[in-house]
């Protein structure tokens, strides 16, 4: 009897770990500069299910991202944690932070171009169901995020946690493809009221279906656990907050479940 439950505890360990999260470091390029990334699945789940884009805060890829990725995987999809600075650059101070990210929003192609590498890269991952895929960006990802949708690329749902809505391209009628959703902070500097006004606005004249959450006293980088570290390091107006991180994760994964299953 000993040895019957000692081999049946022996196969649920092995089953445990075979149904685990697979992460791997990736390589990739755009316009002939090499980008990073990370993909993240779940082996248990069979066969192809949506992907989804991690667009990285203005740190660059860093294990925030790389956690996002690990998560979305929890959830049944395929994530890329996709590279927007190149050769996997970070940033460790506000200032370079400020110049990497300034480089790329300012250039609208070449945000173009690294953002469609990682979509092609994510496409062809075998456990991707390439008419399915997503993306969801912090700071500033997810103003690269939404910008990506505004020029109409292929995705059924994008969401923007904490991330600047102002563009310099703003929605069209008929050209977004994808679900929005925005969640901010109340007491974010960065996003204020009356940008967020400017956001719905021009999502209503566009047409888009989307949504805009925003949380009574939160601050920037609400879903960072890092956030009052580094807000302290370098005085910036930024803080966790575990209830807004919580509950943005939860209503960005029940519209990111609806939208996948939306014909």
């Amino acid at each position: 009897m000993k040895r019957t439950l000692c081999f049946i505890g022996l196969v649920f360990i092995a089953a445990t770990a075979h149904a685990a999260i697979q992460g791997r470091e990736v390589s990739y390029e755009a316009d002939g500069t090499r980008l990073k990334g990370y993909v993240a699945y779940d082996d248990a789940v069979k066969g192809k299910r949506p992907g989804v884009l991690v667009v990285h805060e203005w740190w660059g890829l860093n294990d925030y991202a790389r956690k996002r990725a690990r998560m979305l995987a929890q959830q049944g999809y395929t994530a890329l944690a996709l590279d927007m600075y190149g050769n996997g650059k970070m940033a460790h101070h506000p200032d370079d932070a400020q110049k990497f990210s300034s480089e790329v929003s300012q250039n609208e192609a070449l945000a173009r171009a690294r953002f469609e590498a990682a979509l092609t890269l994510l496409k062809q991952q075998k456990t991707v169901d390439a008419d399915n895929i997503g993306a969801i960006g912090y700071c500033f990802g997810g103003s690269v995020a939404l910008n990506m949708a505004r020029l109409g690329e292929p995705l059924k749902v994008v969401e923007s946690f904490h991330g600047g809505l102002k563009t310099s391209h703003p929605a069209e009628p008929g050209v977004v493809k994808a679900r929005i959703a925005s969640f901010t902070g109340e007491a974010d500097p960065f996003i204020p009221a009356e940008q967020v006004a400017a956001f719905r606005k021009e999502m209503d004249k566009a047409g888009v279906n989307y949504q805009v959450v925003t949380y009574p006293g939160a601050m920037h980088s609400f879903t960072s656990p890092d956030a009052d570290k580094l807000g302290k390091e370098f005085n910036l107006p930024m803080a966790y907050n575990a209830e807004a991180d919580k509950d943005s994760w939860s209503k960005g994964m029940a519209l990111m479940n609806e939208a996948f299953k939306a014909k």
